[in-house]
């Protein structure tokens, strides 16, 4: 079986394949893709694989820099963000945004 390049949580999936959630916040362990990357995508509970996507964008963003525009692109409130982005990567500031779409 070919290997997952990139895992999320499985509460996410739905909203990745109905488009509803187009980007990802990753600290810098994973601040290695590049616009153009085709990527495998599993659930990060089974690492079962549920999608590819594209990179389209990437940037780079600070817990304080976070906007309405991320929560939207997350399909969250920017309350929600912060708070999910804080649980899953404590003490971090710094974030890398890559966009996507599904294939």
């Amino acid at each position: 079986m070919q290997p997952n390049d990139m895992t999320f949580f499985q509460r996410f999936q739905d909203d990745i394949l109905a488009g509803r959630k187009t980007i990802t916040l990753r600290d810098a362990s994973e601040s290695h893709f590049n616009v153009g990357d085709v990527l495998r995508v599993g659930r990060f509970e089974d690492d079962g694989y549920f999608c590819t996507i594209k990179v389209t964008g990437t940037s780079t963003v600070t817990l304080d820099t976070l906007s309405e525009k991320h929560a939207q692109q997350e399909n969250m409130s920017l309350d929600e963000l912060k708070q999910v982005i804080t649980e899953i990567y404590p003490g971090q500031s710094q974030f890398y945004v890559i966009d996507f779409k599904c294939l």
